[in-house]
C-alpha cells in the first residue's frame, strides 16, 4: 500500500513536469544538472556562446545552494531572515531573469528540488520578491506575479515530504 501511494506520487509529479513548457522543462532540467554538478552542464546544455556565460553564471551563483539549506532550518524569526532571504532572493531573481520560468509553479517545481521540502514557505515571499525587482522586465514581471495563486501566496501549512521525481536530460537515439 504504502508503495502504491509513493508511485502515485511520482506520478503526480511527472505529470505536474509534463504540464510546463518545453522551455522550462529544459531550463529545470540544466538546472538540476548544475546544481547536482551532473554531467558537463555547458557541454550538454549551451546552444550559444551566450547560453554558455549563462550557465557558467549559474554555476556560480548556485554555489550558494548548500549554505541555504543550512539556514533553513534556523530561519525563524526577523532577525534571522536577512541570511537566508538575501541569496535566496538573489538566486530566484536570477533564474527568473532567464526567461525560461513563466510563473510561479514551474519556480516551485525546480527550487523544491533544489532546496528539498523545508523550503517550500520561504518560496513564494522569494518569489514575489525577485519578479517585482527592476532586473525583471515590466512586463514579465505583471506575468510572473499574476501566476502565484492567492493559495499558494497565503498557505495555512506546507507539506514537509520531500520531492521524489528529480526529471534528467535523456539522450535522443538515431534511428
Amino acid at each position: 500500500m504504502a508503495q502504491h501511494g509513493a508511485s502515485g506520487i511520482t506520478i503526480a509529479e511527472m505529470r505536474e513536469f509534463a504540464s510546463f513548457t518545453a522551455a522550462e522543462q529544459r531550463y529545470i532540467r540544466r538546472s538540476l544538472d548544475v546544481a547536482r554538478g551532473r554531467n558537463d552542464a555547458i557541454a550538454r546544455w549551451a546552444r550559444s556562446r551566450e547560453e554558455g556565460a549563462s550557465i557558467r553564471e549559474q554555476m556560480d551563483i548556485y554555489r550558494e545552494l548548500p549554505l541555504l539549506r543550512q539556514l533553513m532550518p534556523h530561519a525563524d524569526g526577523v532577525d534571522t531572515l536577512e541570511p537566508l532571504l538575501g541569496p535566496l532572493i538573489r538566486l530566484t531573481a536570477f533564474d527568473l531573469a532567464q526567461d525560461r520560468l513563466s510563473g510561479f509553479s514551474a519556480y516551485r517545481f525546480l527550487y523544491e528540488r533544489l532546496l528539498g521540502a523545508e523550503a517550500r514557505p520561504w518560496l513564494p515571499g522569494a518569489f514575489c520578491g525577485a519578479a517585482a525587482l527592476p532586473v525583471i522586465r515590466p512586463d514579465r514581471r505583471r506575468a510572473l506575479l499574476q501566476s502565484i495563486s492567492e493559495a499558494a501566496a497565503t498557505a495555512h501549512g506546507w507539506s514537509m515530504r520531500e520531492p521524489v521525481f528529480y526529471p534528467e536530460f535523456v539522450e535522443a537515439e538515431a534511428a
